[in-house]
């Protein structure tokens, strides 16, 4: 039994390290971080604006360089930070994070 769960483990090994197993589209909500911060790195560059409801919302991220890229984004997009700092805990982050809320709510009203 041993020698057939170490088989299994190599073969899942090989399987991961050669990308046989599947990973996560490029999107800014994705969840894998290896994901969402190209996507949110695109939308940056792009100076997307149709990517500011995604890029708040990455802003509650529980990792903090999804927000580190989220902020820094949203700073390029809008010239904005609301004195938003991504390496604060989530209570001091709440009041700058409602503020993006509403201005993105405010925004995309219009």
């Amino acid at each position: 039994m041993q020698g057939r769960c170490g088989w299994l483990w190599l073969v899942a090994a090989y399987m991961a390290g050669s990308g046989c197993i599947p990973h996560e589209s490029q999107s800014i909500g994705a969840i894998d971080p290896s994901s969402s911060i190209p996507a949110i790195q695109d939308a940056a560059r792009k100076k997307d604006r149709a990517a500011i409801p995604a890029l708040v919302k990455q802003l509650e991220s529980d990792d903090p360089a999804v927000r580190f890229y989220a902020i820094n984004a949203l700073r390029d997009i809008t010239g904005q930070t609301f004195d938003y700092h991504y390496f604060d805990d989530a209570d001091e982050r709440k009041p700058a994070l409602l503020r993006w809320q509403a201005w993105a709510a405010e925004h995309a009203a219009r």
